[in-house]
């Protein structure tokens, strides 16, 4: 079933086609010379975005990623390979508390800024087209 998509992103895969988020670093945590992770600002933008909920929080997030992946290899209505962004981002649900993670997690794709005006729109009826204000995003 992923094919397709490994195949497109292995051919489009030079690290000159994968675009990197712009953003602005707030904070960067290191332990013995190695990051630990970067805590980051990203400025208003667009989102492809898809919320699993499976028994494992693990397989919530191989399955939203790889409906994403679907997404940015030719099942959206461009009918194009949509290139890569770093990171993807998985946001974690917690309960009301923030005591316990839910077992639901989004997982989302920053569209390239060619895209941002008119997104595609994706095949899948799960991912939606989200528009994020300002963000702060924890990255490893």
């Amino acid at each position: 079933d992923m094919a397709e998509p490994i195949h497109q992103l292995t051919r489009n895969n030079s690290p000159q086609e994968r675009q990197t988020i712009p953003f602005t670093l707030i904070q960067r945590k290191e332990k013995l010379g190695d990051l630990l992770y970067e805590k980051r600002q990203y400025g208003k933008a667009k989102w492809a975005c898809i919320t699993i909920k499976e028994k494992q929080y693990e397989q919530s997030i191989c399955l939203g990623f790889m409906k994403l992946m679907r997404y940015i290899c030719e099942q959206n209505s461009s009918g194009l390979y949509l290139g890569i962004t770093i990171p993807i981002v998985t946001i974690v649900h917690t309960n009301e508390s923030q005591s316990e993670m839910m077992q639901s997690v989004t997982v989302a794709y920053y569209l390239p800024e060619l895209l941002q005006d008119e997104p595609p729109h994706p095949f899948d009826s799960d991912i939606i087209i989200e528009e994020w204000p300002s963000t702060i995003v924890y990255s490893r």
